[in-house]
């Protein structure tokens, strides 16, 4: 009967730390603890990929053709047109370059008042709640109650609320108040501008008051108890310790804002339809209209294409104007 004998200390430490062993497993755990983050990302990439750069990439396309109603079956075979749609969108002698062009300006207005209400409306809330009072917690609720209804359902309430006839806006400003001679017309004609902007901030103000909220929350109370001691007031205090401490939430939140508001189509296509009145026509509606009325497809896209080309200038430039005044700041 033979016996094996057992490998001594020294055997089973050559067999375990073998020459390079050790470090190819802590490559390999490193690796898979670098790869995970990228791995689990990899759904939401795809279905990015699916959702918008696809469509976005089939719109440019479609930017270059003459695509009507008579090659929707099949659109690749519809007519090569070039640079001819960018042409017709961007000459405002013509009737359609002169309307793109009111749309846009109509736009930018808009998008000016209702980011700064909102902006306003919000900061004024949020340095509000910031005082200790009964019913705090409620009146917080109460204030982002217009963020948290879906947009249809708040919308189709609004338009209701602005019919000339039976709508409550009428009944107190006409019936109750007497500030109108008459029922206004709020969904056409010029007031419609009005009403759109009234929607707009009610829907989009929550959401500065949100941000702001949660920034105030990062500056210290000493600072202001300091600041009462040495005398200034509540207006110094905001001026000299609220506003500059919550400068990169404002860089953020007024893009955001800025982007939401300018690219909105959902509140004018639910409040008016698909025709929007000429003093609301914001750019999202018009391009929708000029694709889906005149079955011009190519030149909607063409608008599209510029809007998007807009946007991503605008937001270019923002971000290197506060990034170059955070650091004049900083230095």
């Amino acid at each position: 009967m033979t016996t094996t004998a057992a490998p001594t200390t020294g055997e089973r430490a050559g067999r375990t730390t073998r020459p390079g062993a050790a470090p190819r497993r802590r490559r390999s755990r490193r690796l898979r603890r670098v790869g995970l983050p990228y791995l689990l990302l990899l759904p939401a990439l795809v279905l990015e990929l699916l959702v918008h750069l696809i469509p976005m990439l089939i719109g440019i396309v479609v930017s270059f053709k003459e695509l009507t109603q008579f090659y929707l079956r099949d659109w690749g075979t519809a007519p090569w047109a070039g640079t001819d749609n960018y042409r017709l969108t961007i000459d405002f002698d013509a009737p359609v370059g002169e309307a793109l062009l009111k749309s846009f300006l109509t736009t930018c207005q808009f998008t000016l008042l209702s980011v700064g209400l909102c902006w306003l409306l919000g900061t004024a809330a949020a340095i509000f709640m910031q005082e200790t009072f009964r019913g705090r917690g409620l009146l917080r609720t109460v204030f982002l109650v217009p963020y948290a209804l879906p947009v249809y359902a708040a919308v189709i309430t609004w338009a209701f609320m602005f019919q000339r006839d039976n709508g409550l806006v009428n009944h107190v400003l006409h019936d109750q108040l007497g500030l109108t001679d008459s029922p206004a017309f709020w969904l056409i004609g010029d007031n419609s501008f009005v009403t759109l902007l009234v929607v707009s901030v009610w829907k989009g103000w929550p959401f500065a008051f949100l941000i702001m909220m949660a920034g105030l929350q990062n500056i210290p109370r000493e600072m202001y108890e300091a600041a009462a001691l040495d005398g200034a007031g509540v207006w110094q205090q905001i001026r000299r310790i609220t506003l500059p401490s919550l400068r990169p939430v404002n860089q953020v939140l007024v893009l955001v804002l800025f982007l939401w508001t300018f690219n909105d189509f959902n509140t004018p296509f639910v409040l008016f339809g698909k025709s929007a009145p000429q003093a609301a026509d914001l750019i999202s509606i018009h391009i929708y209209q000029s694709s889906f009325q005149t079955w011009n497809f190519g030149t909607g896209s063409a608008m599209s294409v510029l809007l998007l080309l807009f946007l991503l200038v605008v937001t270019g430039l923002y971000l290197l104007f506060t990034s170059r005044g955070r650091q004049a700041a900083d230095a």
